[in-house]
């Protein structure tokens, strides 16, 4: 498909990206998001510091994913502890 050259804005701020044609739809969400959470921790918190709202905002968004990461090792290990009980059984009942 080839690189694009986008430019996506987080903040008051544009920045600009070179991504492949297949990425963009999600980088420009991904800047959306990005704008949404600043949007609402400026009306929760009722600031205006970039710094303070942008360390908030990755601050969460680091959280999120290690609460994916640990969601996803715990269903692989259940996952793995189903496929060895099924293994089992299947020798069990092949001999």
């Amino acid at each position: 498909m080839g690189e694009l050259s986008i430019r996506i804005k987080i903040g008051d701020r544009e920045y600009p990206m070179r991504v492949e044609a297949s990425d963009e739809e999600r980088v420009r969400k991904a800047s959306r998001m990005v704008n949404e959470q600043l949007r609402a921790y400026k009306e929760r918190f009722g600031t205006t510091d970039k710094h303070d709202l942008l360390a908030m905002v990755a601050f969460d968004t680091c959280m999120q994913k290690l609460e994916h990461e640990t969601a996803r090792w715990d269903m692989e290990r259940v996952i793995t502890e189903k496929v060895v009980s099924l293994n089992k059984l299947i020798s069990r009942t092949g001999s």
